[in-house]
């Protein structure tokens, strides 16, 4: 028996923190990695740099080291064939003036050991330090390969100086997820009668939480005139779940009327989160991938916009947000909620060609790499 050639790749982003869309971003590297080593005939063995190591490890079974602890970064990169950067906004400053400088630290300490980088699908920006410009522009160009998930990332990168030619725009690689086999299926679901089920994934962003206020009066409405099931979708605790909190105190005594309200708290697992998604017959989204695991399931969804990815991913299915952290319009959610049920089945067979192809093309970095490492 031949045993396939082995390539050990060292993969840096936002990985351990336990925030579901992020790690959805690394299950989705990983099972592509997988899938397309199968496919060439060669075995990579993935090293996460991960803030949490040994739940990384003992979650996707593979090799973690902690990503603060720099001589061990540096020796899993010495002994690697290359980094994976990303996925996900990892070269952005919105949420803190460190986050740029870390990774790309991780991608000149790779380059300095003569390592090859690979950019996976990530959302670069918003980058209001402009000083960071010829940072980016410096590491990218020493890049191997660069893909993004979005043409407004590319443009970011070309406005930097970085060639255009140079960067690939492809989907966010949760596109490609598969869910858990079975997951999703509470005990009480077997007892309670079929009611539609309406996801909902909401966060904290705007200061006098005009958002949730409004989302609340929507889903209040709707109640008024149907009974639905209400299944909040926290992807990141405890934000998400206090949040969506806030949203079920205001929506009142809605379950006389029939409806149903639970939070899913059990789908600790991207693909758990990924099977909750499709038993969804609807999902209201803010969180970015909350969407992109309605689109992977084929769940007609609505976006709520607190961030240009939300706008750019919408674009790509042909979508406009129906709202923004500033201001959700309760009437227009629920009629749009409302019509979104009834032609449920229309939406789907209209979305199908765009979300097949999002699929196919979340493949194309993994593809890449594995080609490179063959070679």
């Amino acid at each position: 028996m031949v045993t396939a050639p082995q390539k050990t790749i060292v993969i840096s982003g936002y990985y351990g923190f336990k925030n579901s869309g992020d790690e959805a971003v690394l299950q989705s590297i990983l099972t592509a990695l997988e899938e397309q080593g199968r496919q060439a005939g060669i075995q990579v063995n993935p090293v996460v740099l991960s803030i949490d190591p040994e739940w990384t490890a003992s979650t996707y079974g593979v090799q973690a080291v902690h990503r603060m602890k720099l001589g061990e970064v540096r020796q899993a990169l010495k002994n690697s064939s290359g980094l994976i950067s990303g996925g996900g906004s990892l070269l952005q400053d919105a949420t803190s003036p460190k986050t740029i400088p870390y990774y790309l630290g991780v991608i000149k300490l790779a380059q300095w050991l003569n390592k090859p980088v690979f950019i996976y699908s990530q959302g670069i920006g918003p980058v209001n330090r402009k000083l960071f410009y010829p940072l980016i522009k410096n590491a990218f160009k020493k890049c191997e390969y660069i893909s993004v998930r979005d043409m407004q990332s590319s443009e970011l990168l070309q406005s930097m100086g970085l060639a255009g030619s140079r960067v690939q725009v492809v989907p966010d690689p949760v596109m490609g997820l598969t869910p858990e086999t079975g997951a999703g299926v509470t005990a009480d679901d077997l007892s309670e009668p079929k009611l539609p089920v309406i996801g909902i994934s909401v966060r904290y962003w705007d200061a006098e939480r005009r958002e949730l206020k409004g989302i609340a009066e929507g889903l209040r409405a709707l109640c008024g005139k149907q009974a639905v099931h209400l299944r909040f979708l926290p992807f990141y605790f405890p934000g998400d779940e206090k949040a969506s909190q806030e949203i079920i105190e205001q929506l009142g005594d809605v379950t006389s009327g029939g409806s149903r309200i639970s939070v899913c708290r059990e789908a600790v697992h991207p693909r758990q989160m990924l099977a909750e998604v499709g038993r969804c017959d609807l999902v209201i989204g803010m969180r970015l991938h909350s969407l992109i695991y309605a689109a992977n399931r084929s769940v007609p969804m609505i976006g709520i916009s607190y961030d240009p990815k939300i706008d750019q991913f919408l674009k790509r299915l042909d979508i406009a947000p129906a709202g923004t952290s500033e201001s959700v319009d309760p009437g227009r959610l629920e009629a749009e909620i409302s019509r979104l049920l009834a032609d449920g089945d229309a939406w789907r067979e209209a979305s199908k060609p765009r979300i097949e192809r999002l699929k196919q093309e979340a493949q194309a970095p993994a593809k890449h790499i594995v080609d490179f490492l063959k070679r």
